[in-house]
């Protein structure tokens, strides 16, 4: 299974946006290394060039790639399904990312990051609807019901992700979070207005349409 395994702050360091550590850089930001070296890493540029029409679709598509933690095969396969579903494209691609089943536990509150998310998913502690399910790329559908195994629900990490989502009061409206069950459902499809992160997608659709 095929994952980026580097360092993630060097990533929101080059898209300038923090695309991952939702609770700690909301609690802590003045703590963040993203907020004090808010330059992308390495050595500053000599001279500051233009940034270019295909420079500027391709910071787009990797920032969204990043976000939702896909590879460039599978973003690309994400991108020609939605070119093919009636709709506008750019926000069916958001949408099957939204739907990812690792999204929807970091949605609920369940995982404090994508990342985070994923693991737990791939260690088979999610079950979707009665059944185990171990991969982190399973698309939901309205009223698909997530809930979180039963010897995992004492987990330390679920037991203080939900203390902060319920602090933070971390909801989305597509979905329904029941803490006290370990469980969750989703009461509708994502919508555009759903995505949380400023995002051009229009300009990743021009880039892959070239």
């Amino acid at each position: 299974m095929a994952r980026y395994r580097g360092p993630v702050v060097k990533l929101m360091r080059r898209e300038g946006l923090n695309l991952f550590f939702f609770f700690f850089f909301t609690l802590h930001k003045e703590k963040s290394s993203l907020e004090k070296r808010k330059g992308p890493p390495g050595l500053p540029p000599k001279k500051k060039g233009k940034i270019t029409e295909y420079g500027t679709q391709l910071r787009e598509k990797q920032k969204v790639k990043r976000a939702y933690g896909v590879l460039e095969k599978q973003f690309r396969r994400y991108f020609e399904e939605a070119a093919h579903t009636p709709g506008i494209p750019g926000e069916n691609l958001l949408q099957f990312l939204e739907r990812r089943l690792d999204n929807v536990l970091y949605r609920l509150g369940f995982a404090v990051t994508r990342r985070q998310a994923r693991n737990f998913v791939a260690h088979r502690h999610v079950i979707v609807n009665g059944h185990r399910v171990d991969i982190p790329s399973y698309r939901v559908n309205v009223g698909d019901k997530i809930e979180i195994r039963g010897k995992f629900q004492t987990s330390t990490f679920i037991e203080e992700n939900i203390k902060l989502a319920q602090a933070i009061q971390r909801t989305v409206s597509w979905l329904s979070p029941d803490y006290t069950n370990f469980s969750g459902e989703v009461l509708s499809l994502p919508t555009r207005d759903h995505i949380d992160f400023p995002v051009k997608e229009q300009v990743i659709v021009e880039l892959y349409s070239k």
